[in-house]
């Protein structure tokens, strides 16, 4: 069962395309799921894919709704094996799909909170307030977030090649969801922290002259999420920003505060990489509420 789930996951990865956090994910769901028939073999319970019964399925959804996993968990994992299993049968490994008829939970969508632009301003300054080449590597990275509205995968899978500051139209080049490769404009700003950073730290960190890696962490290796991460939420302590700030917070950010600033929701879908108009529409709503609550601050009575 195992091979299976092996061969299910190269296939995600290399012919549909998937993402490595999403491939981890759905490793991470199904071998939990074969855990949980592993200690159902005493019970005589099958673990070939082709005797398993949906009610077995099912009575692993409930345990996890025992252990009060979140509804958006759930469904994830409801997803990967609803994927799983249609890949058993289009390989022929089973005959009939046990998932088929599988409901997965309904997740009320939150909107997304964006930061404000006096707590980005706020945040973007705290790396300035010391003069390391780790904390110019952080408004480098700080910055180059909030100007692109790049994933943060995205921004620490950015190598040396992946970005011209040099020239009158500075750019980065990155490789996002379903391996599709966009260009963003880099604005003065953000350009001017990537430079400084380059000029004045990179090699400080680097130790291997080889290293291909535009952000690298105090070993001189690439920048992992979970580092970025860790750093973003140092700094959202030292601005005081109260709200949950997460790696992709800025991304919301920059999203939002576009569309307040008259950007078209085109060409903010592209900046984003987001396959569907839909999701980037997400934005419009945060940011016509911005200006409902703004309008209602000035005018009391019309509420």
């Amino acid at each position: 069962m195992d091979d299976h789930i092996g061969h299910f996951l190269n296939f995600m990865s290399v012919e549909k395309g998937a993402s490595g956090n999403t491939v981890a994910a759905y490793k991470n769901d199904l071998q939990q799921f074969d855990s949980f028939l592993i200690g159902l073999r005493g019970n005589g319970k099958p673990r070939d894919w082709e005797l398993l019964e949906r009610d077995l399925i099912i009575d692993y959804l409930l345990s996890l709704k025992r252990k009060n996993y979140a509804e958006a968990t759930v469904a994830r994992k409801v997803a990967a094996m609803k994927s799983f299993f249609q890949y058993l049968q289009a390989e022929g490994t089973i005959r009939g799909n046990p998932t088929e008829s599988l409901e997965s939970p309904r997740v009320g969508r939150s909107l997304p909170k964006p930061l404000s632009v006096t707590e980005v301003d706020e945040l973007l300054e705290q790396p300035m307030k010391r003069n390391t080449p780790e904390a110019r590597r952080d408004r480098a990275m700080l910055e180059l977030l909030y100007a692109t509205g790049l994933r943060v995968t995205e921004l620490v899978s950015l190598d040396m090649d992946d970005l011209n500051i040099a020239g009158p139209h500075p750019y980065v080049r990155c490789m996002g969801k379903g391996s599709k490769e966009r260009t963003i404009p880099v604005h003065e700003q953000a350009a001017a922290a990537v430079t400084g950073y380059l000029n004045e730290a990179r090699a400080l960190l680097v130790k291997n002259r080889k290293e291909s890696a535009l952000f690298v962490n105090r070993r001189g290796e690439r920048l992992t999420r979970q580092g970025f991460w860790l750093i973003l939420k140092q700094y959202a302590k030292e601005a005081n920003i109260t709200s949950s700030v997460t790696p992709h917070t800025l991304r919301h950010s920059f999203a939002t505060h576009m569309l307040r600033g008259g950007a078209p929701l085109r060409s903010v879908q592209e900046l984003l990489g987001h396959a569907n108009i839909s999701t980037t529409q997400v934005y419009t709503q945060i940011a016509n509420e911005h200006v409902r609550q703004v309008y209602e601050k000035a005018h009391p009575r019309a509420r």
